[in-house]
């Protein structure tokens, strides 16, 4: 992890129509995802981060193969995608051992990361550019989903529960670290993903451009 906190605010404005149509999903599945899990913040991290863990991988996966056609460097893509890939699915470890999912939210789980994974990959194959400018705005919106659980913990509504033995020795926390510090160490890594996505997709754009 950085050394230097994120802007916890930054946001991207859509400039071109690859903007604009990831902008547009992302705010479709935010309006599922606050229509199905509403204030249930540690259910709704348990599916959406098996989603979030999804991207990394096939980035680095379509990468690796586009260097080997190319016989060219990728530049450190493939190591921060696999990266970003790890980081997503630590996340998950921890709010299954917070939220104890249903067997309902088993089952989404399954059929999200199918249809999300098939999906992407087709997205990334097509237009690696707008795939990862979905994956800054889906970050954006993870940013503010677990500032409003920081809220939900800070208010009481949410208790600040003792943090889980794996989210302590993943992020270093102090042995009796609570719910809050970890909900905190999830938004910090949300937020250096996010600017890494926007970033390699301002690369592509910048790339399709030059052509």
């Amino acid at each position: 992890m950085s050394e230097t906190p994120a802007d916890l605010t930054a946001r991207h404005q859509p400039k071109t129509f690859s903007d604009r149509v990831a902008f547009a999903f992302t705010r479709f599945l935010r309006f599922i995802a606050d229509t199905f899990f509403a204030r249930r913040y540690g259910h709704r991290a348990v599916v959406l981060e098996t989603v979030a863990a999804v991207p990394g991988m096939v980035g680095a996966t379509l990468q690796h193969l586009r260097s080997l056609r190319r016989m060219k460097d990728d530049d450190g893509w493939i190591h921060t995608l696999l990266e970003e890939a790890e980081n997503e699915r630590m996340h998950l470890m921890t709010f299954i051992e917070i939220a104890k999912p249903t067997l309902l939210e088993r089952w989404l789980v399954l059929i999200a990361q199918g249809l999300f994974y098939n999906g992407f990959f087709v997205l990334y194959l097509v237009s690696p550019r707008t795939a990862h400018r979905v994956v800054g705005y889906f970050e954006e919106e993870a940013i503010v989903s677990y500032t409003d659980y920081l809220a939900e913990i800070d208010s009481g509504r949410t208790e600040n529960i003792p943090a889980p033995q794996i989210a302590i020795s993943y992020w270093k926390l102090k042995p009796d670290a609570r719910l809050r510090e970890v909900v905190v160490a999830v938004r910090a890594d949300e937020a250096g993903h996010r600017d890494v996505n926007h970033r390699f997709a301002d690369e592509l754009n910048r790339s399709s451009e030059e052509k």
